[in-house]
């Protein structure tokens, strides 16, 4: 899992992810995942215009290029763009699944957009309208999220019912008062609740607070890079996930018949 420092341009970003996807590959890894943003950072003085005219489609360089690396190390990428919209002046915040043969096999487009706490994402960017299915990878049936869709039990759940073995959140969690307790309460939480994994990589410096994560399915920490840019490794073990959800069977004991029948 990557844990970046936002560089300033996509130039430089773009010789970066490279970089660190071929390190990736050389210490064996089978999947490296980045942050929310990736692509670059959008600061305040940024207009919706000119992010807008940065913002590429899914075929651009930005995508192209690390479909291309991904394919020269034989490994697969979990990452996300500013993705171009229909709407005027504003952008789709898009995660990706890349394969080892450089093909881009899922998309996302974040559904629930940062308007809270002070910021307002929808100032420059325009929702998703669904959720993409769980996608078959070597390390299991991969569900994707963005950031703030982690505040929303309901979007981990959905995907875990539908097959979700890891859940993977690419992040750019903005610092606050009790922001870190928040973004390490709700990753463990939604590992927990859903007997997955969940792989939450995110942005730190800046305005971001760091601490890319992944959680095993009992809610044990394997990995917190704490403030450190760089690479961790964390095994992902499909035979625990078994193993959890057959002990703490949270999935399996729902009671999906009694839940609609309650009215406002």
């Amino acid at each position: 899992m990557y844990n970046s420092r936002l560089p300033l341009t996509k130039k430089l970003i773009s010789k970066k992810i490279i970089n660190y996807i071929t390190k990736a590959a050389e210490g064996k890894a089978t999947l490296v995942a980045f942050p929310e943003f990736m692509m670059f950072y959008t600061n305040s003085s940024q207009t919706s215009n000119q992010l807008a005219n940065l913002a590429e489609t899914i075929q651009g360089n930005f995508v192209s290029t690390i479909g291309n690396t991904a394919k020269e190390n034989h490994i697969q990428v979990v990452g996300s763009f500013y993705e171009k919209s229909p709407k005027k002046n504003r952008v789709y915040d898009t995660s990706f699944v890349i394969d080892k043969s450089g093909k881009v096999i899922s998309t996302y487009r974040k559904i629930h957009l940062y308007d809270a706490l002070g910021f307002k994402e929808s100032n420059k960017m325009v929702k998703g309208s669904k959720i993409a299915k769980p996608v078959k990878t070597s390390l299991g049936k991969i569900g994707m999220m963005i950031c703030y869709d982690l505040r929303f039990p309901e979007m981990s759940r959905s995907l875990a019912v539908a097959g979700s073995e890891i859940l993977i959140a690419p992040s750019a969690w903005v610092k606050g008062n009790l922001k870190e307790e928040h973004w390490i309460t709700i990753n463990k939480t939604r590992a927990i609740e859903n007997g997955c994994y969940v792989i939450a990589p995110d942005q730190v410096g800046n305005i971001y607070c760091g601490r890319s994560i992944v959680v095993d399915p009992y809610g044990r920490i394997l990995l917190d890079m704490k403030k450190k840019q760089g690479i961790g490794y964390v095994n992902i073990d499909l035979e625990n996930i078994k193993k959890i959800r057959k002990v703490l069977p949270l999935l399996k004991n729902r009671r999906t018949d009694i839940y609609a029948t309650l009215k406002a």
